[in-house]
């Protein structure tokens, strides 16, 4: 169960360079305006665009997993939603440059580390009340072909079969990453370091 503070952004190790020199509260604020007006310097901004969409994704469920532990159980700690923010802190940095293979040898093709990251999050939306934490690439990205191991943390919601979801979760990502990278992954290594509960429907509406 879960404290309704949300743990401070400041603390997860962003750096000014990250977010392109914004902070998460300027980033927060954006999205509570509905990123209007269109603020170029985030909006074209690799890292702040990752931490906007992994943001607003936690914003959405947030809400109703609280809804649920408040009504559950008395508030805990914010772990599970410390571990999502510090998740979505290393999605923002760039990381390493992974090569994209091209016959004309005058051109250099790349993708970043962080974009990766951040297409392996969005699965989450696939599976509704599911979070992934922290992402992790195993292996050596820069050199072609090179083995990758692709490591997450998730928290999931009561009553899935975890066995079943971590299958599907990790088809959802391998697909993903087939049709946008040239990775040679080998392994997905899925763990769940949390179980939430999500709101049923309204016993009040339900039909007698």
């Amino acid at each position: 169960m879960t404290d309704q503070r949300a743990p401070d952004p400041r603390r997860l190790g962003f750096e000014p360079d990250d977010l392109g020199g914004h902070t998460m509260d300027e980033l927060s604020d954006y999205l509570d305006a509905g990123r209007v007006p269109r603020n170029p310097s985030i909006e074209e901004h690799a890292g702040c665009r990752l931490a906007l969409d992994a943001l607003e994704r936690l914003r959405g469920l947030t809400s109703a997993l609280l809804a649920a532990d408040a009504a559950a159980e008395p508030p805990a700690d914010e772990g599970w939603v410390k571990r999502v923010l510090g998740g979505i802190a290393l999605d923002a940095r760039s990381g390493r440059r992974i090569p994209f293979a091209d016959p004309d040898d005058s051109a250099d093709l790349g993708i970043t580390e962080g974009a990766v990251r951040g297409l392996i999050r969005a699965a989450e939306n696939a599976f509704p009340g599911v979070l992934i934490g922290s992402c992790r690439l195993d292996g050596d990205v820069t050199l072609p072909g090179a083995p990758i191991r692709v490591e997450i943390d998730t928290s999931v919601p009561y009553g899935e079969p975890i066995p079943h979801l971590a299958s599907r979760l990790r088809a959802e990502i391998a697909g993903r990453l087939r049709l946008h990278t040239e990775l040679n992954v080998v392994g997905i290594d899925i763990t769940v370091y949390d179980i939430r509960s999500l709101p049923g429907p309204d016993p009040e509406g339900s039909a007698p």
